[in-house]
């Protein structure tokens, strides 16, 4: 039995279409699969050590140290805490430029512990409670100048930490 000639003809086109097919899996599957793997590369996350400052709404305002672990519930813990007048829908935070001078950290006497009173100069464990316990009997100082009623504290201790310290209202 012969095959006719339209056949024939297409008996051909078939052969070269799968041909051509064949050659084009070839080269696209050639062009798609490089020979090298990829290397990603993500850069190192950058260290944070230092200082920083938490003011506002919270129990002890001022500069705290910082690590790069550290959360920001973590340095609101270390300020002892929100305050009731706290506005949670916003948070500052600044980051000065270098050689950029900041205000010298201040301490609330209303509200600091003798801990922390005792980082002044002069101040030491015995004076700071003689703070805490003037506190309490007389209520809190409406200014800073009435640290100088406070038994133990007299005009030269003053005049080094006044500068250091302030009220809130």
């Amino acid at each position: 039995m012969t095959a006719s000639k339209p056949n024939k003809y297409w008996m051909l086109v078939i052969i070269l279409l799968i041909v051509i097919i064949a050659a084009g899996s070839v080269i696209v599957r050639s062009r798609y699969c490089p020979s090298q793997p990829i290397d990603i590369s993500i850069p190192p996350s950058q260290e944070l050590e230092g200082e920083i400052y938490i003011g506002g709404a919270v129990t002890n305002p001022g500069f705290y140290s910082l690590k790069t672990e550290d959360s920001i519930g973590d340095i609101i813990q270390a300020a002892g805490g929100i305050g009731s007048s706290a506005d949670f829908h916003q948070l500052k935070l600044y980051i000065p430029c270098i050689g950029e001078e900041y205000q010298l950290q201040k301490i609330d006497i209303n509200r600091a512990e003798v801990w922390l009173l005792q980082a002044l100069p002069g101040i030491g464990e015995i004076r700071a409670q003689a703070i805490v316990d003037y506190r309490r009997q007389n209520g809190p100082f409406h200014n800073i100048n009435e640290l100088i009623k406070v038994e133990g504290i007299g005009v030269t201790t003053y005049e080094h930490v006044k500068h250091l310290i302030t009220v809130a209202d």
